[in-house]
């Protein structure tokens, strides 16, 4: 990033996991409970968020949810190709399961359409449910997600960056100007 001025934080660490914990609420109800629920988070960032929801209702419900990886470049409408290095790890059978796709951010609703994609491409889940830390809006397909962190109103000339320990060495989400996107 150029300057940390022309960013701004919308999630702090501290709001990241209060996020977190809130969808993974909300997915124990709705689904009451998490027997047959699996996680799959889009790489990369939504990898890290599946996980840290699959851990918490580890916590809550004394199992975690089992949880993969999901590599969608080759599904995208974009032309984007993996020339091959499919980075996709889902060690389970996703058939009759009820699928919880986690992305960081949801904006046109192409990622998770392609996410969808490869989803069913490995078999028909009882259900696919959608995840995203943030929704920042502008939908270009008809797809909402059913659990959302915050919802985040942004213009189309910023950029919405989730930075997770993991990769970035710390938790937050910022928005950027148009100039500093990556």
């Amino acid at each position: 990033m150029q300057n940390n001025q022309d960013r701004k934080v919308i999630m702090d660490e501290s709001a990241m996991t209060r996020a977190i914990a809130r969808i993974s609420y909300e997915i124990l109800e709705r689904n009451k409970g998490a027997e047959s629920l699996c996680f799959i988070g889009v790489l990369s960032r939504g990898a890290y968020l599946a996980k840290r929801i699959s851990d918490k209702l580890g916590e809550l419900e004394g199992v975690a949810p089992e949880t993969g990886i999901l590599d969608i470049t080759d599904y995208r409408d974009d032309g984007r190709s993996s020339r091959g290095e499919d980075r996709t790890d889902i060690p389970f059978d996703v058939r009759d399961k009820r699928v919880v796709i986690v992305d960081d951010v949801i904006f046109t609703g192409r990622s998770a359409r392609a996410a969808m994609d490869a989803v069913t491409k490995r078999g028909r889940p009882r259900s696919i449910q959608l995840a995203a830390l943030v929704d920042r809006g502008h939908r270009e397909l008809p797809i909402r997600p059913d659990y959302v962190g915050k919802n985040v109103p942004t213009s189309r000339d910023e950029a919405v960056r989730v930075m997770v320990r993991e990769i970035d060495g710390n938790d937050m989400v910022v928005i950027l100007e148009r100039e500093e996107r990556q």
